[in-house]
C-alpha cells in the first residue's frame, strides 16, 4: 500500500432548519417529568434544531452538500465517490440517498454509496474514504454528506429515552481530497460491539413488528431502549473505556502524542459527560463546541462541531483535532486531524 499519499479535508457544509425546540418545549412534552432547568443544566439542551415540511433526510444532505461545494468552490463533477453518511429513516424506505444527492449536487462523474453506523458513520465514512484513495487511483476526491432527523421517533413520556431527548435534525458535508497536503485526516479507531446490537432501536415498522392499524398511534413515536437495564449496566462498564481506547489508538496510529491535542469535535451528550471527557483529555470549553443550541444532530455533529469550531478561531493551522463520536449498537470512534 502506498505510503506517500495523503489525504485532507478541503472544506466542510452545514444545513440546518428553521424550527427549533427549546428546552421549555421538552420540559413540556415529558409533561413536566423534566424540568426545564434540568433539561438545560443536566441533559445540555438550551435548544435543538427539528425538521420542518420541506427537510427530509435526503434534500438536507442535498442542501449541505451544496453548501460544501459553494464554500470551497469544488466543481461537482471533480467528485469521484459520495459516501452517504444519511440515516435510514428518509423520504422513501429502500431509495438509495448518495445516489440521490450525488444527482441533485452535479457530481455526474461519481459514484454513490449510502454507510450505515449510526452516530458513529462521519467517522467510519472519513476513514473508509481515505482507505480508498489510497488503495484506488481512481478516486481523487470524496464527499461524505447525509441528513439527519431520527428525533422524529422520540417519545418524551418515556423515562428510559432521556438519553435521547437531543434528537435533532440536519444535515452535514465534507470535502475530502488526495494529496492535498493540508487539514491532514490521519489516524482512526473504531471500536464495536455486538452484545448491545438489540438493545435500542425503532419497534414498529420492520419485518419483525411490521405497522398495522392496531400499533399505528405508537409506531411513530417507537425508538426505544429494548432492555434498560442490561444497556445502562454494559455501557456503564465499557462506554467510557472504550473512547479512551479508541483516541489513544487513535493518536498512535497518527504518531502524536495525546497531549498535542488541541479542539475536540464531540456529539452532544449529556453535560456531565461532556464536563469529565474535557476533564480527563485536560481541555478547556475553548477547546470544544458543545451543542446546546443545536443538539444531537446524529453523525453530523462531528462536521457541524468542526464546522463550528472554525468560525469561531479554535481551529487554526496547526490545531491538531480529534473527532469522537459514539452510536447504538453500539460503536465507538476517534480520528486525528492536523488543521493547516
Amino acid at each position: 500500500m502506498p505510503t506517500d499519499i495523503n489525504v485532507g479535508i478541503v472544506g466542510t457544509g452545514i444545513y440546518l432548519p428553521d424550527q427549533v425546540m427549546t428546552a421549555k418545549e421538552i420540559s413540556e412534552a415529558t409533561k413536566g417529568y423534566w424540568s426545564e432547568e434540568a433539561v438545560k443544566e443536566k441533559l445540555g439542551i438550551y435548544s435543538k434544531r427539528i425538521p420542518g415540511p420541506e427537510d427530509g433526510t435526503q434534500e438536507m444532505g442535498v442542501k449541505a452538500g451544496l453548501d460544501a461545494l459553494e464554500r470551497t468552490g469544488i466543481d461537482p463533477a471533480e467528485i469521484d465517490l459520495v459516501l452517504c453518511i444519511g440515516e435510514e429513516w428518509k423520504e422513501y424506505p429502500l431509495t438509495t440517498s448518495g445516489i440521490y444527492i450525488q444527482e441533485k449536487i452535479g457530481a455526474t462523474n461519481a459514484w454513490a454509496i449510502d454507510l450505515q453506523q449510526r452516530c458513529c458513520t462521519t467517522v467510519a465514512a472519513m476513514k473508509i474514504a481515505k482507505d480508498m484513495m489510497i488503495a484506488d487511483e481512481d478516486v481523487n476526491t470524496v464527499m461524505v454528506v447525509g441528513g439527519y432527523r431520527n428525533g422524529d421517533f422520540v417519545d418524551y413520556t418515556d423515562k428510559a429515552m432521556s438519553m435521547m431527548y437531543n434528537l435533532g435534525a440536519g444535515g452535514g458535508a465534507m470535502i475530502l481530497r488526495k494529496n492535498y497536503g493540508k487539514n491532514l485526516l490521519l489516524g482512526t479507531h473504531i471500536m464495536t460491539d455486538g452484545s448491545l446490537a438489540r438493545t435500542a432501536g425503532v419497534k414498529y415498522g420492520g419485518t419483525e413488528h411490521p405497522i398495522t392499524a392496531e400499533n399505528l398511534d405508537q409506531a411513530y413515536k417507537s425508538l426505544q431502549i429494548f432492555d434498560v437495564e442490561f444497556m445502562k449496566n454494559r455501557l456503564n462498564e465499557v462506554s467510557m473505556p472504550n473512547w479512551f481506547h479508541c483516541i489513544d489508538r487513535a493518536f498512535e496510529k497518527s504518531n502524536l502524542g495525546k497531549e498535542e491535542l488541541g479542539y475536540l469535535a464531540v456529539l452532544h451528550f449529556k453535560r456531565s459527560m461532556n464536563e469529565y471527557m474535557l476533564e480527563t483529555l485536560g481541555l478547556t470549553h475553548d477547546q470544544t463546541t458543545y451543542l446546546s443550541d443545536y443538539g444531537h444532530l446524529g453523525q453530523v455533529d462531528q462536521i457541524l462541531s468542526l464546522h463550528l469550531g472554525l468560525e469561531a478561531g479554535k481551529v487554526t493551522d496547526g490545531t491538531v483535532i480529534s473527532m469522537i463520536a459514539a452510536g447504538i449498537g453500539y460503536a465507538w470512534a476517534a480520528n486525528v486531524i492536523r488543521w493547516g
